[in-house]
C-alpha cells in the first residue's frame, strides 16, 4: 500500500475546519496528524466530528510546535493577519512542507500559488505555499470569467451569503436572532474580496455583501456591462464551452438557488438575462461557502500539489 501523507490543520474548531476533517477522513492518501484548537485543547476529535475515527485530541500548539510536527500538509485555518507566526516557523525548519492558507495574508503574495483550480491550476509548478481563494471571491472570479475579454466597466457584484461566513466568533454578522428576516449589509466598498478579485481578474470589480439568516451558502449576483452587444445563446454557450469538463462547475438554465448548493461541492452559474441592447449581462453563481469556497477548493490545491486525483476525498 502507498504510504499516507500527514496533514495538520492549524485553527480546526471552526466551520471550515470541521469540514476539511471530515473529507480528510474519507481520503484514502491522507492521515490527520493533528489539529490545533486552543478552545477544544485536550478534547477528542471524535466527539466534534461525526466522519473522524481515532484517538486523536485538539491540541493547543504554538508555530514553533506545528512546525515541530513534521507534517507533510499543514492546513492554516485562521482568522485573517494570524497565519504569518505559523508560516516562517515551518519555513525556518520544515521548508518542504505544504502550507495551505485559507486566510487572505497571502493572496496578493506573488510568491505564493494562488490556487482556484479551475482558472490557475496551469500555473501550478510544485509551489509548496498556497493560498486559497476568498469564499465570495470564488464565486465572482468563476461568474466574471468567460466573459472578461468582452467588459466595457466594472463588474457589480452583490454578493448574500449564509451567516457560516462570519466564522464562530460572536458577532452581529453570525447572530441568527439579529440575522431573522432581515438581510444585513456590510463593508459596501473596499471589501478584502473586492480587492482580490480586481487583483487576480486585472481589472476593476465593484461588490456589495450581505449576510443572511440561512447558515451556508453564498449567491452572487454579478451584473456585467459589455462592449458589443450579445444574444443569449452565445453567452450560454461560452460559459458551457468555458467550464467543458469541470465537474464542480455546473452551467444552469435557471437563476440558481442557494438551497440547493448547500452541502455540495460545486458552483452552479446561471440565470443568464441579456438586457435589451445585449450590452448588460446578468449571471447568477451559487456556492456552498464552507466548501467550494473554503475546504472543498483547499483539497483539490492538496491533491494537485501531491499528485493525487484532483477530486480525490471529495464526492460529487
Amino acid at each position: 500500500m502507498t504510504v499516507k501523507k500527514n496533514i495538520g490543520i492549524v485553527g480546526a474548531r471552526g466551520h471550515t475546519g470541521a469540514e476539511l476533517i471530515r473529507m480528510i477522513a474519507a481520503h484514502p492518501g491522507l492521515e490527520l496528524a493533528f489539529v490545533s484548537s486552543r478552545e477544544l485543547d485536550g478534547q477528542h476529535v471524535a466527539d466534534h466530528s461525526d466522519a473522524y475515527v481515532g484517538e486523536l485530541r485538539y491540541e493547543s500548539l504554538d508555530p514553533a510546535a506545528v512546525a515541530a510536527k513534521g507534517a507533510d500538509v499543514v492546513i492554516l485555518a485562521l482568522p485573517n493577519g494570524k497565519a504569518a507566526p505559523y508560516v516562517e516557523a515551518i519555513d525556518a525548519s520544515r521548508p518542504d512542507t505544504l502550507v495551505v492558507d485559507l486566510s487572505a495574508d497571502y493572496r496578493f503574495d506573488p510568491h505564493w500559488y494562488y490556487g482556484l483550480p479551475e482558472m490557475t491550476r496551469g500555473g501550478y509548478a510544485g509551489q509548496k505555499r498556497i493560498s486559497n481563494p476568498g469564499c465570495y471571491a470564488t464565486a465572482m472570479q468563476l461568474a466574471i470569467w468567460p466573459m472578461l475579454e468582452h467588459l466595457a466597466g466594472p463588474p457589480q457584484c452583490f454578493g448574500v451569503s449564509g451567516y457560516s461566513g462570519a466564522g464562530t466568533t460572536p458577532s452581529d454578522r453570525n447572530n441568527p436572532e439579529l440575522l431573522r428576516d432581515n438581510l444585513m449589509p456590510y463593508s459596501l466598498a473596499g471589501h478584502l474580496h473586492e480587492r482580490e478579485v480586481s487583483t487576480r481578474l486585472g481589472v476593476p470589480v465593484e461588490f456589495m455583501p450581505h449576510v443572511a439568516p440561512h447558515f451556508r451558502g453564498i449567491t452572487m449576483t454579478v451584473n456585467l456591462w459589455l462592449r458589443e452587444p450579445v444574444n443569449l445563446d452565445w453567452v450560454r454557450a461560452r460559459y458551457e464551452q468555458r467550464y467543458a469538463g469541470e465537474p464542480l462547475v455546473e452551467v444552469v438554465e435557471q437563476a440558481p438557488w442557494v438551497s440547493r448548493i448547500a452541502g455540495r461541492h460545486g458552483v452552479e452559474i446561471g440565470g443568464f438575462t441579456v438586457a435589451a441592447g445585449g450590452k448588460r449581462l446578468v449571471v447568477v453563481a451559487t456556492e456552498d461557502n464552507l466548501l467550494k469556497g473554503a475546504a472543498t477548493q483547499a483539497m483539490q490545491n492538496i491533491n494537485i500539489a501531491l499528485g493525487f486525483g484532483e477530486l480525490t476525498g471529495i464526492p460529487v
